[in-house]
């Protein structure tokens, strides 16, 4: 029973992670809407789930073992095992209350101060790995801040070379190979070796095929890279011929650029409607319906599709520990009868039941801050979407390798801040970010003092 009951408890931890920090992780998409909420919900529910249960482990065992000193336990295993139930009671509770107000705040934070809480209480203040703790610190300052100057370093050249270029389509064409390698390139250098590994041991087994370790997750990685371009560069002639009614390159060839020729795109006006029969009678008026203004932004919709993909898989790779890492603990302690000094596996069940919490809590309660991310900071288009989102694989992968349980919440805000200082300064909500930023920095101490009082009050009660 009380397994079935601290397996529930994180459960709930999951679910509330996964309102707050996957919502936060999938709201550029959404807001840009270059995916659905439905979408999102389905790309979540897959990638989330799959990069919980194979890199979650590594975080997990960070967070189970480095933040709270094992050593100082062993004599009272029970006491660490009741100060893992306060942690995800308090940090449950903390992330419940912030997705109920939309803001999107750190699971990291929650769940290392409230580690951090019961520690001190019950040891003192030699319980916490300072070491530790001042490395997951410098974590928190850095990941906006290298978000951010990421995002703005995409954004900006995108923005010169593509989205203010005269002949956006031609220059995009140029760009496809070199988006699609970044793309394919900083997801596949972090995350296709682990997943090759398996079929590399395979073929050294049976076939005695002495393979470099890197040679398979680079002739994927490559490949895929030259799908994309291919696929992207079609889809651009295809955007291009419903533009220009169907003739292809000719018709393009004949009709002048219309926004060279200040025609407007996005309204389809009667004004220009004679000039425009006049001059190029077979030219059929834009297709107004569409969710986005030119083909250039539909085709950075498609991307963004793929990078939201990376953003979840991300996600579920490092978030996932902050729900489970207490749970494996509690079951350690409850089957040894002894602390995990020299490390803890993390079973494949509690993988899962992160994995599910996580998907269960964006699907049912994950809007509030989808809307802060996606519509409440700047207003996204799928380019800037895109950048931001690339940028937040890019650090979150990263600091997942390392077994590094950073925030995702921080870097996506600061890859969108990044994206709105390239755009205008003034375009960016400050009201929102102060918001956003109260929430970050009251939520370690908070957490802390909440565990505390949990923890005294369960240990007076049971011990």
């Amino acid at each position: 029973m009380f397994i079935i009951f601290v397996t529930l408890l994180a459960l709930y931890v999951a679910f509330n992670l996964g309102a707050n920090d996957v919502a936060n992780a999938m709201g550029t998409s959404v807001g840009s809407k270059a995916v659905t909420l439905r979408q999102a919900l389905i790309i979540a529910g897959v990638l989330e789930f799959t990069g919980a249960v194979l890199f979650g482990h590594e975080v997990s065992e960070t967070l189970a073992t480095k933040i709270a000193n094992p050593a100082l336990f062993v004599a009272a295993p029970q006491m660490l095992l009741t100060g893992m139930v306060t942690v995800l009671i308090a940090s449950g509770v903390w992330l419940q209350i912030a997705t109920s107000r939309g803001l999107p705040v750190s699971s990291s934070h929650a769940v290392v101060g409230a580690i951090a809480g019961f520690s001190w209480v019950e040891v003192g203040v030699n319980a916490i790995d300072w070491s530790s703790i001042k490395l997951i610190t410098l974590g928190w300052i850095v990941t906006p801040l290298i978000s951010g100057a990421i995002a703005a370093l995409f954004y900006s050249q995108i923005k010169r070379w593509i989205l203010d270029q005269p002949n956006q389509i031609a220059q995009l064409k140029e760009w496809i190979p070199w988006l699609s390698a970044l793309l394919l390139g900083i997801f596949g250098v972090i995350v296709l070796p682990s997943l090759s590994q398996p079929l590399t041991n395979f073929l050294i087994e049976q076939f005695n095929l002495n393979i470099p370790a890197h040679d398979i997750p680079i002739f994927t990685g490559a490949v895929a890279a030259v799908g994309l371009t291919f696929y992207s560069l079609r889809e651009l002639d295809d955007l291009g011929d419903r533009e220009t009614g169907g003739q292809g390159s000719q018709r393009r060839a004949e009709v002048p650029d219309l926004e060279a020729t200040g025609v407007d795109r996005g309204t389809g006006g009667q004004g220009d409607k004679e000039d425009k029969e006049e001059s190029f009678p077979d030219y059929p008026l834009p297709i107004t319906h569409s969710q986005f203004p030119n083909p250039i932004e539909r085709l950075f919709g498609k991307f963004q599709l793929l990078s939201a993909c990376f953003v979840a898989f991300a996600h579920g790779s490092n978030d996932v520990g902050n729900a489970i890492a207490p749970l494996a603990v509690i079951v350690y302690i409850n089957t040894t009868g002894a602390v995990p000094i020299n490390g803890i596996t993390i079973p494949i069940w509690i993988l899962i039941l992160g994995g599910v919490g996580i998907v269960a809590g964006l699907a049912i309660w994950g809007k509030k801050v989808i809307a802060t991310i996606g519509e409440s900071i700047i207003s996204l288009q799928p380019s800037s979407g895109f950048c931001a989102e690339l940028a937040t694989a890019t650090t979150i992968l990263l600091a997942s390798r390392l077994g590094l349980p950073v925030s995702t919440s921080h870097a996506l805000v600061g890859g969108v801040v990044g994206i709105g200082l390239v755009q205008n300064l003034k375009s960016i909500q400050f009201q929102t970010l102060q918001g956003i930023a109260a929430a970050w920095f009251i939520t370690v101490p908070l957490s802390a003092a909440l565990s505390a009082a949990i923890f005294t009050v369960l240990s007076a009660k049971f011990w």
